[in-house]
């Protein structure tokens, strides 16, 4: 079904793997699309809860962009590819399941910005981050301006971005870059045992506070009323009525 990245459905989570290992699995635009649509697909499947997106190999979650790929592109062609770009990325930051981003090794330019894109991001002690793009001159195309500035501040991302920096991933987890730090061998662990503290919980309720947080960052949008409806939506979903049924019993929830 896709040419660059591998996809495994395993506890109830979605396990994409970006497969370019000979190429520290640089992104290129056939790999991007893959990633959207092996997100949709998954974001449909009632028997997938959650989204795990990693990188295969020991040494890269995603090193870069394909260089090669876009070094002729004219002006109209770059706008085109970042915009492309940022509408998968986009549509990762807004789905309604947890996605986690389990990097391994380098997550530079691109794969920074991928990692950035998803809702949590746990490294291993090996990962570096960083938006390098400016020793090609250029600049990041797929929100990574906007994104780390969102998760780090102004201050520091203007001098990683300007830079071209990589910083390891202890500082990233001081930074907030990342959730949590863990050896490679206990990477997919920490993320499954992050996941299915998220899956013990309402799952209409896990949705609404990924709108919920995704609407502060929308232009136009008053997150505060935006949260009214989601709080008042709760209250007509079975998860409301077996959660508030189990507080009442003192037991533990089962949600569907």
């Amino acid at each position: 079904m896709y040419t660059n990245i591998l996809t495994e459905n395993k506890d109830n989570t979605c396990i994409i793997t970006i497969n370019r290992p000979d190429k520290l699995n640089a992104l290129n635009h056939e790999t991007i699309q893959e990633i959207g649509k092996a997100v949709a697909v998954a974001e449909k499947d009632n028997s997938v809860y959650g989204i795990i997106i990693t990188g295969s190999g020991p040494k890269a979650f995603v090193a870069g962009a394909d260089i090669s790929e876009f070094s002729k592109y004219t002006v109209e062609e770059g706008k085109k590819l970042s915009a492309d770009g940022q509408k998968v990325f986009k549509s990762i930051e807004l789905c309604t399941k947890p996605v986690i981003a389990a990097v391994n090794g380098f997550a530079l330019g691109g794969g920074c910005e991928l990692a950035m894109s998803c809702h949590l991001r746990i490294a291993s002690d090996n990962a570096k981050f960083g938006q390098p793009e400016v020793k090609l001159g250029l600049i990041p195309g797929y929100a990574g301006t906007q994104r780390l500035v969102q998760l780090i501040g102004k201050g520091k991302a203007m001098e990683l971005l300007m830079t071209a920096d990589m910083i390891g991933a202890g500082e990233a987890f001081t930074l907030g870059l990342v959730n949590y730090v863990t050896s490679p061998g206990d990477l997919m662990i920490k993320t499954f045992e992050i996941l299915n503290k998220i899956y013990a919980n309402g799952p209409r309720a896990v949705t609404g506070i990924i709108n919920c947080v995704d609407a502060y960052f929308q232009d136009g949008v008053d997150g505060s009323a935006f949260e009214v409806e989601e709080f008042g939506n709760c209250f007509g979903t079975d998860g409301f009525t077996e959660g508030v049924d189990a507080f009442l019993s003192k037991r533990k929830a089962n949600f569907r």
